[in-house]
């Protein structure tokens, strides 16, 4: 018989470490909800524009913050072990590599803004995305700088100065939205392009917010910012590359296979994006509580990992997935009672929408948010499972399994289903389940066959 309560007892602990965890995750998305929101009331084709403009953006996003997840499994061995100048070097390491891929991302993005216009997306979408997208695209930057702070602190177990850092970037984006968006207080009306600049500072202002936070706060004594290439080695370069990349392409390929979703609903029409954006930004408010539980796991893996308790690695790691299991079928069971009514919290307002534009909206979105909440359980139980084995620096064949998951079982079923049957957005998205699923199942037996490999030694 299963003892549950060898599992349970670690909620308590499992909760209070990823609470500031979430909320800084949900930070994120809130600048992107708040923009939705905002720019909604002008209208659902600035709606559909955000939607359009942020695909290419969160492929980068993927990237950048898929690749800092390497430092957090690093600096929790070195903390496991007290080894305090094992975990500056990572830090120094890897806010060299994440500005330099920064950088990269932005030039990438920037210069693939063109590709819009050979898209088949409606051409009144892409003169809006186009202003937005610039913006958005220096934003990641920052956020990428930010990123390599944030996973330091989170493997030290310090999850609540990246939580400070995205509340005053959240209140600070809401602040500039409302000027520059609408035009108040003598500023411009910049609409889309306004809530783009709003992204830029606010991201801007998180990293000075954490970085002030290291500096100063006792947490962080005897950490420094500073940066001495005098003492940059080959080696540890090499070892967070080695992590970050794969992860990178993990974390890349699921945003891929949702910006497909994005893209495809944007062939079927203007309001089939709107719909989807609506839907996909509700599902990533959700998906963050499995992404905090995720760097959970890394951490708390990643320590375990260090000292070699490799029973109690399995064990905190089971209990992060009944957790996950547990507030998934909470969000499932509210995304079924309440989909006819959450996407009016974008639309409340016609704003430039025709009404019956905006009653078909409604109805496209309530639909794919009847998929979405089945999805929601094994969505988040693949991206635990995947911090899991993060945290135990197993990253390459996670890797070859969310490509088959996502690139190869589920974008095919979305594709035909999708553009192909009278299904339209609803069969795109039960491509998504369809992909998603795969990768929890895949994941989940991977997961069993290391650990206990482990256990064997």
């Amino acid at each position: 018989m299963i003892n549950l309560q060898q599992y349970t007892k670690e909620f308590k602990y499992n909760l209070s470490l990823s609470f500031p965890v979430i909320l800084g995750l949900l930070g994120h998305t809130i600048v992107q909800l708040v923009d939705n929101i905002m720019v909604g009331q002008l209208g659902t084709t600035e709606l559909a524009a955000i939607s359009l403009g942020n695909s290419f953006v969160f492929i980068a996003m993927s990237l950048g913050i898929g690749f800092s997840t390497a430092i957090t499994p690093l600096v929790a061995q070195a903390d496991g072990r007290k080894d305090r100048e094992a975990a500056q070097d990572v830090l120094s390491h890897g806010v060299v590599l994440c500005t330099v891929l920064g950088v990269s991302l932005f030039i990438a993005v920037f210069s693939a803004r063109k590709l819009m216009y050979s898209m088949g997306q409606p051409p009144a979408v892409v003169e809006f995305a186009f202003p937005y997208l610039k913006w958005v695209a220096a934003s990641l930057i920052p956020l990428i700088i930010f990123q390599a702070y944030k996973q330091f602190t989170d493997g030290l177990s310090k999850t609540r100065p990246a939580m400070y850092a995205t509340v005053f970037s959240n209140i600070l984006n809401i602040i500039l939205n409302y000027f520059l968006i609408f035009g108040y207080g003598g500023f411009p009306k910049m609409g889309v392009e306004g809530a783009a600049i709003g992204t830029l500072i606010a991201r801007t202002g998180a990293v000075i917010f954490i970085l002030l936070f290291i500096q100063y706060h006792p947490l962080f004594n005897g950490y420094s910012l500073r940066i001495s290439f005098k003492k940059q080695r080959i080696s540890l370069f090499k070892k967070i590359l080695s992590l970050g990349f794969p992860s990178a392409l993990q974390m890349f390929f699921e945003v891929a296979f949702f910006t497909m979703a994005i893209w495809m609903s944007g062939i079927l029409g203007k309001n089939s994006q709107a719909a989807n954006q609506i839907a996909l930004n509700l599902s990533a408010m959700t998906f963050m509580f499995a992404m905090g539980l995720g760097v959970v796991a890394m951490i708390r893996v990643g320590n375990q990992f260090g000292m070699k308790t490799y029973a109690d690695l399995r064990r905190i790691a089971i209990s992060l997935f009944l957790l996950i299991g547990l507030f998934d079928v909470l969000f499932c069971v509210i995304y079924l009672s309440f989909n006819e009514q959450l996407p009016w919290i974008y639309l409340e307002n016609y704003g430039a929408a025709t009404p019956s534009d905006t009653l078909e909206v409604v109805s496209i979105a309530a639909g794919l948010l009847l998929v979405s909440g089945f999805f929601q359980i094994t969505d988040g139980l693949q991206a635990v499972i995947l911090g899991a084995l993060r945290g135990i620096q197993d990253v390459n064949v996670p890797t070859t399994l969310t490509f088959i998951s996502y690139m190869v079982i589920g974008l095919p079923v979305s594709y035909y289903l999708g553009l192909k049957t009278s299904l339209g957005a609803m069969g795109i998205w039960l491509g998504l389940l369809t992909g998603l699923s795969t990768s929890a199942l895949l994941l989940f037996l991977r997961f069993q066959h290391q650990t206990k490999k482990l256990l064997n030694q």
